[in-house]
């Protein structure tokens, strides 16, 4: 018997079986065609293990790592490390990412501290209320609760 799988009305209910398929990934529900959110999700996550991995490091005024950072050098590094270039500024890095509001935010999204001034600080968040940064000269690499409402958060693509 031979089976013709190039028929119209064979591609037609497959390719509708597929469409309406859903895959469980890590507690996320996602839909075919929808692996750019897992992907990023994915990037995320081993960039936030990166910063993590740099507990300790001191800050320097415009040091991109590997042993010293400024807050915009530990997340653009963590991200390199992930697969994902980043500008070199927090402000930069901002225009780069998609925009979220805090109820949506995610363990590996950017969380962009701003003034009247623009933004002038930045980290990676790391889940409750808290994330991975750079903090200031004479500070090092470290995880601390986020003090400030006056943040945007933002997902590296």
């Amino acid at each position: 018997m031979t089976v013709r799988m190039h028929t119209p009305g064979v591609l037609a209910r497959t390719g509708t079986v597929a469409a309406l398929t859903l895959v469980t990934l890590g507690g996320t529900m996602i839909a075919p065609g929808a692996t750019g959110d897992v992907e990023a999700a994915s990037v995320s996550a081993h960039a936030l293990r990166v910063a993590a991995s740099k507990r300790g490091a001191p800050y320097r005024y415009g040091a991109q790592g590997p042993n010293a950072f400024d807050c915009s050098g530990l997340t653009l590094y963590s991200f390199l490390r992930a697969g994902r270039a980043l500008p070199r500024t927090a402000a930069a890095q901002y225009v780069r990412t998609r925009h979220v509001p805090a109820a949506a935010r995610r363990r590996g999204d950017l969380v962009f501290f701003h003034s009247t001034r623009g933004i002038y600080h930045v980290g990676i968040y790391a889940g409750n209320g808290r994330m991975w940064h750079a903090p200031k000269a004479g500070s090092t690499v470290r995880l601390e609760r986020i003090w400030s409402h006056g943040v945007w958060y933002g997902r590296v693509r």
